[in-house]
């Protein structure tokens, strides 16, 4: 909105509703649902209603999973996801706020991603690592967040390749202190710190680096192994994984495929993206399918 507020948003919608003559209840949570003959019966705590057809977009509420297993739906147990590593590492101490492309694995896992890691004051974030914890979210909360990563500070370079461009620096820049200036465009702090971490120290020249010197900075830029030790805390996930088993969904209409007049949008669903923008995108695109196809069945 050109506002850049979501108060916007929210407006948009209740002044809709008040135009169509919706009525929107609030303060009425749901304490059970149940199917009688045609017809779905809802119970809240102030009252009970009848419908026919029934839509559930009510995120990842975990009472209202409760009842989608009483009422038969496989539900798929809830993880956090997107959320942002722990790492305490000396190679990353106090560089908090820099961000730089680069590549990030878990070793043995198959697991991988790429793009902007951000250091912070706790550890590791960006979209690089996002990425990483929502394709991981299983795996990574089945070993309770305590494992290894790999990062490439420098992608599209291995130990061996970078290896052959530090060797042509050092002959270039013989008598230049090798912390002067940073390389491979990454910032200067960082590289100062990987510097460090392959036993440079701040005076040496590029003349004077070994052959074991340059061998551990080659791996410090494109394989150094960082320990995390746990994950932001689960309040401040993003989103979380989980929900009713997408076998289950007719996605031509989000319909239910054990309720012909059930329907389903949004968390609700096992469904969750490597952003928040796209996880907004699939509730949005749910809601809308759903109501194409309810609009569809009243008219015919």
């Amino acid at each position: 909105p050109v506002t850049d507020s979501s108060e916007t948003i929210i407006d948009c919608f209740l002044s809709e509703t008040r135009r169509l003559g919706i009525e929107v209840l609030t303060g009425q949570p749901v304490k059970n649902i149940w199917k009688e003959n045609e017809y779905w019966c809802i119970e809240s705590i102030k009252t009970n209603f009848t419908c026919d057809k029934l839509v559930i977009a009510t995120g990842s509420n975990p009472k209202m999973w409760d009842i989608l297993k009483k009422l038969g739906h496989k539900m798929v147990n809830a993880v956090p996801s997107l959320f942002t590593f722990n790492i305490k590492d000396t190679r990353i101490k106090n560089l908090a706020g820099i961000s730089t492309f680069a590549e990030v694995k878990i070793p043995n896992s198959g697991l991988e991603s790429e793009g902007p890691l951000l250091i912070t004051h706790w550890g590791m974030s960006g979209p690089g690592i996002l990425k990483l914890s929502a394709w991981g979210a299983r795996e990574l909360n089945d070993c309770d967040y305590q494992f290894s990563i790999f990062v490439n500070w420098v992608p599209g370079f291995n130990p061996d390749t970078i290896l052959e461009g530090l060797r042509s620096i050092k002959k270039s820049s013989a008598k230049q202190k090798v912390s002067k200036y940073a390389q491979f465009e990454l910032p200067k702090r960082l590289w100062v710190k990987l510097v460090t971490a392959a036993a440079i120290s701040g005076d040496e020249v590029w003349a004077n680096v070994s052959k074991t010197q340059l061998d551990k900075l080659a791996f410090q830029l494109t394989k150094g192994e960082f320990t995390v030790n746990g994950k932001s805390t689960f309040k401040d996930e993003f989103v979380t994984a989980g929900g009713v088993d997408l076998k289950e969904i007719d996605f031509k209409s989000f319909r239910s495929k054990k309720y012909k007049s059930l329907y389903l949008a949004g968390e609700v669903l096992n469904i969750d993206a490597v952003t928040g923008g796209f996880n907004f995108q699939n509730a949005w695109t749910g809601g809308y399918m759903v109501a194409k196809a309810i609009a569809g069945d009243i008219i015919s």
